[in-house]
Order: C-alpha cells, then structure tokens, then sequence
C-alpha cells in the first residue's frame, strides 16, 4: 500500500499519458487544457460578443469533464496519496533559493512565499499575478494551445507548430528564471 503513497516513476505515468494520447486520437480528439476556457467562456454566452466563441460548446463536454477529473486528480494526489510534500532539488538551488527569500525551498512543492494567502495580499503580488495571467492567456491563446496541448497532443500527433510551441515555452521560461525573476524577487 505504500507504493501508492509514493510519486509514480516515468515507466508507470509516461506509459499511462501515451494510452490516454492514443485513445483520444483513436476517438478523433484532441487534448488541451486551455481549450476549456473557450469552452467555459462560450457556456456563459461569451459567443454573442466574439465570433471566436461562436460554436457549439455541448460538442466539448468530455474535454469539461477532464478538467473535473484533473480536479479531483490533483486534490487526492497532493492530500490522499501523498506522504511527503518534500521536493528533492539540488542543494545549490535550494541555497540560491533561501538567499532570495524562500525560507520553504525544497519543502514544499509551492513555495509558501508566493503561493499562500499572504502572498496574494500585497500590491506587488497582485500585479505579478495580474500581468502573469494575461501573458498566459495571450501566449495560450496566439500559440494555439496551452504547453499541455501542445506538448502532449500537439507532439504526439507530430504537428510542427506544436514542436515550434514547445521549444518557444522552453526558451520563455530559461528566460524568466535567468532574467526576468532575479529583477523581481
């Protein structure tokens, strides 16, 4: 019982993701977490504003329901099936880490100095996640798809603008971890 407790290995999940891939190709889908968002929006009426929102949203039902199971999935991962919290990550990032602030470096899987309530109160705090969520929203939205879709789906049906995707992801994030985040904390 104690092996469920424990993070799977890449032999177990990676195998599980490539079933999952394969049926939905096997079932004429496509998988995407952002495209929920269109969806949602189009719930709530979004389409008599923006052509974008225009269709029929009852056709994306099933991709609604993996939001709740990744819900689900996520909430009993990190409370039900989870011993340790701990995250093994080198010692010299852990240091570089506590030199800037964060007390909870390899403890935590979230540092609790940006995401805790108290993090959330200040001015600087809210800007960071003001701005953070329209440059996810915009990039998610001009890439054509969010870094699941497109790293998962996108590669997994071989589509080249997937691949140009997940290399841009990849190169803006080195850039906001070597650049942009030492200028903010």
């Amino acid at each position: 019982m104690e092996w469920i407790l424990e993070p799977w290995p890449w032999y177990v999940s990676g195998p599980l993701i490539a079933l999952t891939m394969f049926l939905l190709v096997f079932m004429g889908k496509q998988f995407g977490m952002s495209s929920n968002l269109s969806t949602m929006c189009t719930l709530c009426g979004a389409g008599s504003k923006a052509d974008f929102f225009d269709f029929d949203w009852k056709s994306q039902r099933w991709n609604l329901i993996v939001v709740v199971g990744a819900v689900i999935g996520g909430f009993m991962g990190a409370n039900l099936l989870s011993l340790d919290t701990s995250v093994a990550i080198n010692p010299d990032t852990v240091n570089i880490l506590e030199e800037m602030g964060f007390s909870s470096a390899g403890q935590a899987y979230l540092p609790t100095e940006l995401y805790s309530w108290e993090a959330v109160g200040g001015i600087k705090a809210l800007i960071i996640l003001l701005v953070g969520g329209i440059l996810i929203g915009f990039g998610a939205r001009y890439a054509g798809g969010c870094t699941s879709g497109h790293a998962i789906s996108g590669l997994s049906n071989l589509q080249l603008p997937s691949l140009i995707a997940v290399i841009g992801f990849f190169i803006g994030g080195l850039v906001m971890i070597h650049l942009l985040f030492p200028l903010i904390f």
